[in-house]
């Protein structure tokens, strides 16, 4: 039996204006009475999520920023910084292609080492308070999140990164144009494993809705994974089923059909 939802939120949960569908929060208060955890699982900060959330924060948790913040019953239980050498190495080879741009963000601010003109916003790459430097912030800034803007050919550029720095970090395309950038050892699913752990469920209980390459881990383990119709091909092909689009709130009516089912 389902007892927790684990949503990624753009292009997934979230509408194509990137907000919450209306009666969201009203289906997070049902599956709550239905003893189902909801989680939102994003890449975006914890910041935005609460906000997006804050009707109905208290009674949902937080896998933020691609796993670097999990945020259990309004408690943080987990905080993921980035290595400040390895961010150097990561800006050093940036820096050697003239096609790539970096973006690092802590807990409030989005750090962009090159013109903000040359970032186009997407999906999660909405780039909250962001502040131009010509280099790394210091060791004294936590960072939490970074992500690579590519003017072209994205999956190339992510082999790049991949070769050179596959010590340090996993390189996943997400949208268009863009490549998140993620710690080893740190995901979506290693935060989801730590909601589990504290509801003291198991994977097979959990359902998992994405539509990116920073969603695989979660689909993988999740007992029920469900990919979305606008979601990337391999996404679908590992996913226990296809459902519509983010645009027709497809999340939202299986949530609804689940409630049918245990009510």
């Amino acid at each position: 039996m389902i007892k927790l939802i684990a949503s990624d939120m753009d292009g997934t949960f979230l509408d194509g204006n990137e907000r919450v569908p209306e009666g969201s929060y009203d289906l997070i208060l049902r599956l709550q009475d239905a003893g189902v955890r909801f989680v939102a699982s994003s890449g975006r900060r914890f910041d935005t999520l609460h906000e997006l959330f804050e009707p109905v924060a208290d009674c949902m948790d937080f896998v933020a920023s691609n796993g670097a913040q999990v945020i259990v019953g309004g408690e943080l239980v987990d905080l993921e910084v980035f290595s400040h050498a390895a961010v150097r190495r990561l800006a050093r080879m940036v820096n050697l292609f003239d096609t790539m741009h970096l973006a690092l963000f802590d807990e409030t601010r989005s750090y962009l080492l090159d013109d903000e003109a040359r970032f186009e916003r997407e999906v999660d790459k909405n780039l909250p308070n962001p502040t131009c430097v010509t280099d790394v912030p210091s060791p004294k800034t936590s960072i939490l999140k970074a992500s690579v803007y590519c003017d072209e050919d994205v999956m190339d550029m992510a082999y790049i990164l991949t070769r050179e720095l596959d010590d340090d970090f996993v390189f996943a395309p997400s949208g268009r144009k863009w490549i998140d950038v993620m710690q080893r050892g740190v995901s979506k699913a290693t935060g989801i494993q730590q909601v589990l752990d504290a509801h003291g469920l198991s994977a097979d209980q959990m359902m998992a809705f994405g539509d990116s390459m920073n969603d695989y881990e979660i689909l993988r383990m999740a007992g029920m994974s469900v990919a979305m119709g606008n979601g990337r091909s391999a996404i679908k092909q590992i996913a226990s089923k296809t459902i519509g689009t983010n645009v027709d709130n497809s999340v939202q009516k299986e949530l609804r059909a689940l409630l049918e089912g245990v009510q």
